[in-house]
């Protein structure tokens, strides 16, 4: 990094009087997060902002054969801190940083860059990431943040995959989106006030959410059932993908995204398996089996809670997912989403979402590699495997990626059976 471009730490002094921003990417889930951050002292906002200007504002800072998630990204920060909404020498910006190989773990260097280029150099970057990449005294990663950004993950996925299940066949327009809304705000609530983020709390808080949407009125249609997989910011964020959910949505189908859950166990697995591969430390082995096993416990509660009725259907079991990796492209693949994102398709082939949209931002090699690039090797598993890959960067057009889309969806209605019944 060149010497005009200096990281800025954040101070425990900016923690009392500066607003953290976030980029948005997993709206539902970043809502009931940013409550738990709240809680913990930190003044944090969740960016919700769209549209053209912010990709046409990533353009001026970052070239557009970096990474379409990168240019996103850092074109929403810029635009905000551009809107006057927010004081420059009071405001934060907050970014993961996985700490693999992925380019993902350079967006924090990309983005200071374009603040010093923006006119903002003062304003601070935070790294929320597990590998001690970068260490702010303002910010600090505590056992009780760890245990509410897992309940708020847990929370999410529930949420998404009940309301995904529930929203086609609802009987009462709107009915799935206001009890979602009902149960965003309490969780972000109880979060914030440091409550329901235990074991016991999750898991009767998971009942009473299938209670509820159990209660919802569904109707047996046949639905087109379409998974959606790809590059981790581009698969969840509306941003990124032109609003791909609201869009399959709108053409009557029943989606599934997997969850963020699986990402999280999959970032283990990798580290158990780099043991197995290249040698190592047994206790780092030992440790990450452990941490792989409190998410499995935090599994079985999201399964039981999504089968309770029958009316819902659970996603499969994470080890069976891996083993799709295994048997497929093999775990030591893991660059990016690696493994995880063939697996994910093999998966949702079997759970009977045999329709798949592969998202991946253009020129993003190693999901090329691991979507793209698997898809005869799927459909020689899976004969009716309807797989589509499709592009996102600044040049792609939203009505090209809909149009191909479309045509996907076209043979799925030609082939739709009585497994697409929902059971009820």
């Amino acid at each position: 990094m060149s010497e005009d471009i200096k990281r800025i730490e954040f101070t425990e002094e900016m923690r009392k009087t500066y607003k953290i921003l976030l980029p948005n990417m997993l709206n539902l889930h970043f809502e009931i997060l940013q409550g738990a951050f709240l809680g913990l002292g930190y003044n944090v906002e969740l960016l919700t902002t769209d549209g053209r200007d912010i990709v046409d504002e990533g353009l001026k800072y970052v070239h557009n054969d970096t990474c379409y998630p990168a240019l996103l990204v850092i074109g929403q920060f810029i635009t905000a801190l551009k809107s006057g909404k927010y004081d420059p020498d009071r405001t934060a910006l907050m970014l993961t940083q996985t700490g693999g190989g992925c380019r993902a773990s350079n967006y924090i260097h990309l983005l200071r860059k374009a603040l010093v280029k923006a006119g903002f150099p003062q304003v601070p970057v935070i790294s929320f990431n597990p590998s001690g990449l970068e260490k702010n005294s303002g910010f600090r990663i505590t056992l009780s943040m760890i245990l509410l950004a897992m309940a708020g993950v847990i929370y999410g996925d529930a949420l998404t995959a009940f309301a995904n299940q529930a929203r086609p066949y609802e009987t009462e327009q709107g009915a799935t989106d206001a009890l979602l809304q009902k149960w965003i705000g309490y969780l972000a609530e109880r979060l914030k006030n440091g409550k329901d983020y235990s074991f016991g709390a999750i898991k009767r808080n998971l009942k009473r959410i299938g209670a509820d949407f159990d209660a919802l009125a569904l109707k047996p249609e046949k639905r087109v059932r379409v998974g959606v997989v790809g590059e981790i910011y581009v698969k969840y964020s509306p941003l990124a993908n032109n609003h791909l959910e609201e869009f399959l949505h709108s053409e009557g189908c029943e989606v599934n995204v997997p969850g963020l859950l699986g990402f999280i166990q999959y970032i283990f697995d990798n580290n158990v398996e780099d043991v197995a591969l290249y040698g190592g430390k047994k206790v780092v082995k030992l440790v990450n089996l452990g941490l792989r096993r409190f998410l499995e416990l935090y599994e079985s509660l999201l399964r039981k809670a999504l089968t309770a009725s029958g009316k819902y259907r659970a996603p499969l079991p994470h080890k069976k997912v891996r083993e799709w990796g295994r048997k497929t492209i093999g775990l030591g693949c893991k660059m990016g989403e690696g493994w995880l994102l063939t697996a994910e398709m093999a998966a949702l082939c079997e759970e009977g979402y045999h329709n798949i949209v592969c998202v991946q931002p253009f020129g993003c090699l190693p999901n090329h590699i691991v979507g793209k690039g698997m898809i005869r090797s799927l459909r020689e598993r899976f004969p009716n495997a309807n797989i589509v890959a499709v592009d996102y960067d600044p040049g792609a057009t939203r009505v090209n990626q809909e149009n191909r889309i479309k045509l996907m969806l076209s043979v799925a209605r030609e082939e739709l059976t009585e497994d697409e019944l929902l059971p009820v």
